[in-house]
């Protein structure tokens, strides 16, 4: 049987870092930690599926919450976050919980992003990194339209996250799929409210900040982990493109320490949007499992 603990930890600005450690008591043994890391918008609780599938692999699940995400608190100046930022914090609660290397990360959006700078910042404690639907910059650095400001201005104006999370929940899974799989929606809708306007902001600051640009590190973030499986959902824009330049700077930086047989796959996840371990699941675990084991 699994059992979740629940806890926060003091960091940077006297914040509260909100994880959960999910185990199985059946397992026998020093069980290894796969770090789960999400997306804007979605406090730890959106692993909540998934959890079960590695725990049952023999995993310990580590999960934690983005600044202003579930019951964690955001820095004095909303602007100061940064992806530098969100990997030092995971250092500190590793450090805290004496996790000398995890398994594996697998993040999604802004926290696959995350894993790749915690991976370039920190080489050798990421086994295997599993980076799933991410931009590789902000809007500065692509040379595109600011999506973030905007967003945060009309959240500010309605004084909810109302009409944000709707709106991310058809940009993330389409109209088609929410009226198809209501349950799943709602869960979603329910544990999305979890993310605060404050945290929003401070969230969105990182993701359109001049310092996001994976490009300058990825190859780095390569060389820093053991192994590497980039996924993306097949209906999630044009990332399937455009990952595959991450795809590739990662497989330089692991065969610059493996040797030219090293090799990271890009796999497309068919029907699946932004959050493909959602409207991806079977697809999505098929993948995981057999890169994990």
């Amino acid at each position: 049987m699994a059992t979740t603990k629940l806890d926060t930890l003091q960091v940077t600005d006297s914040r509260a870092l909100s994880y959960a450690i999910t185990s199985n008591s059946s397992s026998s043994g020093k069980r290894p930690y796969v770090l789960l890391s999400n997306s804007l918008c979605a406090p730890f609780t959106v692993w909540d599926h998934v959890v079960p599938r590695l725990t049952a692999l023999g995993f310990n699940i580590l999960r934690y919450d983005q600044p202003g995400h579930g019951e964690s608190g955001v820095p004095k100046d909303l602007s100061s976050t940064t992806f530098d930022s969100m990997a030092e914090d995971v250092h500190t609660l590793l450090k805290h919980l004496g996790i000398e290397k995890l398994h594996a990360w697998i993040g999604v959006s802004m926290g696959a992003a995350a894993g790749i700078v915690f991976a370039a910042k920190y080489p050798g404690v990421v086994g295997k990194l599993i980076a799933c639907d991410t931009i590789s910059s902000s809007p500065v650095n692509a040379g595109a339209a600011d999506a973030f400001t905007p967003r945060v201005a009309a959240a500010r104006e309605a004084g909810n996250m109302d009409a944000t999370i709707e709106g991310t929940l058809e940009r993330w899974l389409g109209r088609s799929w929410m009226e198809k799989n209501p349950e799943e929606t709602e869960r979603m809708r329910k544990l999305m409210h979890g993310t605060s306007i404050d945290g929003f902001e401070t969230c969105c600051a990182a993701l359109k900040s001049e310092t996001f640009d994976l490009r300058r590190v990825t190859t780095k973030a390569g060389s820093g982990v053991d192994a590497a499986l980039l996924l993306v959902g097949e209906n999630d824009a044009n990332l399937p493109e455009s990952m595959e330049e991450l795809r590739h700077d990662i497989e330089n930086g692991l065969k610059s320490k493996q040797g030219d047989a090293a090799s990271v796959a890009l796999k497309v996840i068919e029907n699946a949007g932004h959050v493909c371990f959602i409207d991806g699941f079977d697809s999505f675990m098929e993948h995981v499992t057999k890169f994990l084991i």
